[in-house]
């Protein structure tokens, strides 16, 4: 699955342009805290596996008003090359490859 342009940012590692998307809108458990932050890459000018990475961080727009971190592009370059490291093939057709990065995540309770 291709990321579209629209919304998504564009980012070189070691030479190679891939674009990458973080959802605007959290997912109804990332709203509540109960999963991370996740965020999706894939090569540019041939996508072919698209990356999914967890963060340990809540979604920015939760609705717990969790303190969380911006994703920073830095943080999306370290993502790359240790996928890449762990067999992450951006060219190559198949079924997404997960990064797991959620080690720390704290699942937060609803205040009452």
């Amino acid at each position: 699955m291709a990321i579209g342009r629209k919304g998504s940012r564009r980012i070189v590692v070691d030479g190679t342009t891939y674009r990458w998307r973080l959802r605007r809108r959290p997912t109804y458990d990332q709203a509540l805290c109960d999963r991370p932050c996740t965020y999706a890459v894939h090569h540019a000018d041939s996508p072919g596996t698209t990356l999914v990475v967890t963060t340990n961080q809540p979604h920015a727009s939760n609705w717990l008003g969790a303190p969380s971190a911006a994703v920073l592009p830095s943080d999306v370059s370290a993502a790359i090359t240790l996928a890449l490291a762990r067999g992450w093939h951006p060219t190559r057709p198949g079924p997404s490859f997960h990064l797991d990065q959620s080690d720390g995540f704290l699942h937060l309770q609803p205040r009452a």
